[in-house]
């Protein structure tokens, strides 16, 4: 199963450069995720005044707001995507994480198989 783990730094944008130690830290964890043949895919994200959102009306009109995003109240900082046996199991490997000024959101990845075979049929994705 894959899950996405998700996390968010509980800081301010101001902050949002991490230390050397607190790079070396994450460097020895992620090395950890992947030694266990874990870690499918990782990313830091920059700071949401470096982004853009696109939200849309319902009938397909899209509007564009850069960044910084004032009615957002968290922010995602940071992804792994990994390979794991059970949700217990991706919980207990996003609770070793080595940021303790975060939370970390864990979230089973869609499957194909995971939707009815009319859906599976319907898909003409990559």
């Amino acid at each position: 199963m894959r899950f996405m783990m998700l996390m968010y730094p509980q800081l301010e944008e101001a902050d949002w450069n991490p230390t050397a130690e607190a790079v070396a830290a994450m460097g020895r964890y992620n090395e950890e995720l992947q030694k266990a043949g874990m870690l499918l895919a990782l990313d830091g994200l920059r700071p949401p005044s470096d982004g853009g959102s696109v939200s849309f009306d319902g009938e397909g009109k899209a509007t564009v707001t850069d960044g910084p995003f004032a009615e957002a109240k968290e922010v995602v900082g940071g992804y792994w995507l990994i390979q794991a046996r059970s949700k217990e199991e991706a919980l207990e490997w996003a609770s070793r994480c080595p940021d303790s000024n975060c939370r970390i959101e864990v979230r089973r990845v869609f499957e194909m198989e995971d939707f009815p075979q009319e859906v599976q049929d319907a898909y003409e994705g990559p």
